[in-house]
């Protein structure tokens, strides 16, 4: 290790997961301190967010990748308390927020430097907490992966998850038209709310004829899908001719059957990512290039997350049954310190 602050303690209590199953799973256990190694930071974490990959590694279908820690967490805030060999780019005390592989809801956690990201003065350790997991994943999939360009418009599912929150706030700030679907009128009203042009009712009206309505039967210029399962073959009816759709998460099940002629003749695009799993040489650049053309906007105030409820780290049990609920709006946060 390189330098270190001298008040780190040898041991901390981490929320473990005891097995698959149900929030009761998530436990306190005892561990040591993680130690940086080269080009990684330990940071005493001061909050962590709460994200749907927590859950499905909770139930058991969302494993770990290789050398990553099996604590949940994959967002979090506070202050860097050591560096390992090789870091310059940050220093004691920095506050930061970091996307990590793991590990989040705990005291101490560790981060590459080059995924950290600088707390500005005018947001909250609480808030910046609640910005690396989906910033990164909308950042990449919807202008990286589905070449998101003004003037266009995006169907997202979900519109007052953590993911569709921060959707509509990065597409009102780069000039795209957004139509979310809810599954209450009051979230669809909270939608309009937060920024969202459109908002549909999918327990009250079809979305597909409704997306249709709202365009004038052009269609979406992409779709941003959470569901994945039936809901494929529908959002590929909203999408206009060279339309984009981008998969993130598969909530509604991993098969889809589709019309390859449809995919064909409209020259349609399919794609998806996950995160967790890409290299940190893939978060570094990601990371570096939100620094330069999306974080200036947090600094200046015009991007920030929606925050639902905090809940102390020693009560995630309840943060993850909040969020299985579905009742949230925008991100759920653990206060660690």
């Amino acid at each position: 290790m390189g330098i270190a602050s001298t008040t780190i303690p040898g041991t901390m209590i981490a929320i473990g997961i005891a097995g698959p199953g149900g929030p009761e799973m998530l436990r306190g256990e005892a561990l040591p301190v993680p130690v940086p190694g080269p080009g990684q930071v330990l940071i005493g974490v001061a909050h962590a967010g709460v994200n749907r990959p927590d859950v499905a590694q909770r139930r058991g279908v969302y494993p770990p990748p290789p050398g990553a820690s099996p604590i949940p967490g994959l967002e979090v805030a506070g202050h860097v308390v050591a560096l390992g060999d090789g870091v310059t780019q940050l220093s004691i005390g920095t506050p930061v927020a970091a996307l990590v592989n793991g590990g989040g809801y705990a005291p101490f956690c560790l981060a590459q430097a080059d995924t950290c990201l600088v707390v500005p003065p005018a947001l909250s350790l609480a808030e910046a907490a609640a910005l690396p997991e989906t910033l990164f994943t909308v950042w990449h999939n919807v202008f990286g992966r589905g070449y998101a360009r003004d003037g266009e418009t995006l169907l997202v599912h979900g519109g007052t998850s953590g993911i569709g929150t921060m959707t509509v706030a990065l597409a009102r700030l780069f000039g795209l038209t957004t139509i979310v679907t809810c599954g209450s009128a009051e979230k669809c009203a909270r939608a309009i709310e937060l920024g969202a042009t459109h908002a549909i009712d999918y327990n009250a009206t079809d979305f597909v004829a409704e997306v249709a309505r709202i365009t004038d039967n052009r269609g979406v210029d992409l779709v941003l899908d959470m569901v994945a399962g039936d809901y494929v073959p529908r959002n590929l009816k909203c999408l206009a001719p060279d339309g984009r759709h981008v998969t993130i998460a598969v909530q509604g099940g991993v098969r889809a059957e589709i019309n390859m002629a449809e995919v064909m003749m409209r020259r349609l695009t399919l794609t998806g990512s996950t995160l967790r799993a890409r290299s940190d040489a893939f978060k570094a650049a990601l990371a570096s290039e939100i620094r330069e053309t999306v974080w200036p906007m947090v600094a200046a105030g015009e991007l920030r997350p929606v925050m639902d409820v905090s809940f102390p780290l020693a009560e995630a049990a309840a943060a993850h049954a909040r969020m299985e609920q579905g009742s949230h709006v925008g991100k759920i946060v653990l206060n660690v310190a």
